[in-house]
């Protein structure tokens, strides 16, 4: 399972909002620096609401939605790259995950200290990017001088490592994460055994005031700091933005699905924004679903992005690969009216277009 990290400076609303996506109050959340030291990690079901629809229409016993695995990171400070505020064990933890969820802190409060005693979303970003930046320049120069001596005895693969490495030298040194540098297909598989921090991908959660969360959901762009952000994470990191209000997110835990509803249109928004986080998540770490649905279960199934529809077939059992013949896509808003399916309508309601279901049909035996 593939898992998304929460990072960022402390008291910007880490904990709180890993609990908020986790549903869980695993995570202490406290008004001091390094509350959290140990990760703590929760699985998280992505949202879709074509799996109640499809259970529905084929009368499915059970609904097994897809599911990342989301980790809480302890805030890092200026220096950590250097081991400031036991940075190095929490630049580990980021190293051993998949992409990044960085949570920026955009609201004001006196009651919760900030780091740098002011509220300055891009400097903050920028202080976590420059800490990722140093420990990964750090660890491709050690990786330059031994591909340097390697390239001189002659060994295979060790010209390619350098001249990567000679590429990512000037980037850093611009201030600019791995992830934004444009690479062959080659180079990115190699720059990918490197496990460097800041080529992982990123979505930046803007954590917004409870009073703030309908102005910043609906109009981003004219938020004070929402929109800064959002700016900056287009340019600089090639990244986009996420609003939440972890304050609010912290209160629909314990609340059901339509009620919580019914809480966040009494204040004006449309749609959670750990949901909107979530789903955002698993498009950063090029994933999709697929779904199969019988009266056993409605369950969706996680492929990567480009896979052809044998492979994915395959993601269930591989003799459905193997014996695969052939596949029709129907649209899914065609099959959502009807009251009920035919046990033989169909084997796979997929994403691979927008709204579709593909039926497929597998060579016996």
């Amino acid at each position: 399972m593939l898992r998304a990290g929460i990072v960022g400076l402390p008291n910007v609303g880490k904990s709180t909002l890993f609990n908020a996506v986790t549903r869980t109050r695993k995570a202490e959340a406290a008004n001091y620096p390094f509350c959290t030291i140990e990760p703590n990690t929760g699985v998280v079901t992505v949202p879709d609401e074509r799996l109640a629809v499809l259970s529905k229409l084929s009368g499915s016993s059970k609904l097994v939605p897809a599911a990342i695995e989301f980790v809480d990171i302890a805030g890092l400070v200026k220096g950590a790259s250097q081991g400031e505020g036991l940075g190095n064990k929490f630049l580990s933890h980021i190293r051993e995950v998949d992409a990044i969820v960085h949570v920026v802190r955009c609201f004001e409060d006196g009651d919760i200290t900030h780091v740098s005693g002011t509220i300055d979303p891009v400097r903050d970003i920028e202080v976590i990017n420059t800490e990722l930046i140093l420990a990964d320049m750090d660890a491709i120069q050690r990786r330059k001088d031994k591909a340097e001596k390697n390239a001189k005895r002659g060994e295979k693969d060790a010209k390619a490592e350098l001249a990567i490495c000679e590429r990512l030298i000037p980037h850093f040194d611009a201030g600019k994460p791995a992830v934004t540098l444009e690479m062959t297909e080659d180079e990115r598989k190699l720059v990918k055994s490197f496990f460097l921090l800041s080529s992982k991908p990123c979505i930046f959660a803007c954590n917004v005031a409870e009073n703030d969360l309908a102005t910043a959901s609906n109009d981003p762009d004219n938020h004070p700091f929402v929109g800064k952000v959002r700016e900056y994470v287009k340019h600089a990191h090639e990244a986009s933005a996420v609003v939440v209000s972890a304050a609010i997110e912290s209160e629909l835990i314990d609340l059901s699905d339509e009620e919580a509803k019914a809480y966040l249109s009494d204040i004006g928004v449309t749609d959670s924004g750990v949901s909107r986080l979530i789903k955002g998540v698993y498009d950063l770490l090029g994933l999709q679903t697929y779904l199969t649905t019988g009266e056993k279960e409605t369950r969706a199934w996680t492929i990567v992005k480009g896979m052809k529809a044998p492979q994915a077939a395959g993601v269930i059992h591989g003799e459905f690969e193997r014996g695969f013949i052939a596949g029709e896509i129907v649209h899914f808003n065609d099959r959502k009216e009807r009251s009920r399916l035919p046990k033989s309508e169909f084997s796979f309601a997929s994403s691979f277009t927008t709204n579709s279901i593909v039926c497929a049909w597998v060579e016996a035996g």
